[in-house]
């Protein structure tokens, strides 16, 4: 799969696009999952993604969902574009973090023609939690019907760049 280097500057033809999780996902299930990936357990692949903010410059958090496809790892924005994403692209990587473990990462975003596969087996794992943000699209949809959705999903490729250390 091709990827596209992250440009802060491009304008992103989705960019508009972006979904508002519910209550209970922002009060109850980002918040636990957010409390027991804190502690050192994943939940199909959680972390906490930390990215420096494209205009404070101050770590932002937000639970994320690790996607590993042929021993590949990504990212990939179920809700659209939103302020990670942003950041991810002016920032160019960040930090994964599982408990008191921190993994240092690059990013670089894929193309919307390679997203199909990606997208796909990122349903396959959490279409029950995301489905809902796809506007019907699932894991049994057509590479057509993935690659339409595409553009409003932005996909990171991570590249880690250096061993894993504990949490200051």
């Amino acid at each position: 799969m091709s990827a596209q280097p992250a440009d802060p500057n491009s304008p992103t033809p989705a960019a508009a696009h972006v979904m508002k999780p519910g209550w209970l996902t922002v009060n109850v299930f980002n918040r636990a999952v957010a409390w027991m990936t804190r502690r050192g357990i994943s939940v199909w692949g959680s972390r906490v993604l930390a990215v420096r903010g494209r205009k404070s410059g101050e770590w932002r958090r937000t639970p994320v969902n690790l996607l590993t496809v042929d021993g590949v790892r990504y990212l990939v924005a179920p809700r659209g574009h939103v302020q990670w994403t942003h950041n991810m692209r002016a920032a160019g990587g960040g930090q994964l973090i599982l408990g008191k473990h921190v993994q240092d990462f690059t990013a670089v975003e894929v193309a919307d023609d390679d997203k199909p596969a990606l997208l796909r087996a990122y349903l396959k794992r959490w279409k029950a939690e995301v489905g809902v943000f796809f506007g019907g699209v699932g894991p049994d949809s057509s590479d057509d019907e993935l690659r339409a959705v595409a553009p409003k999903h932005p996909v990171f490729l991570v590249t880690t760049t250096g061993p894993t250390t504990p949490a200051a």
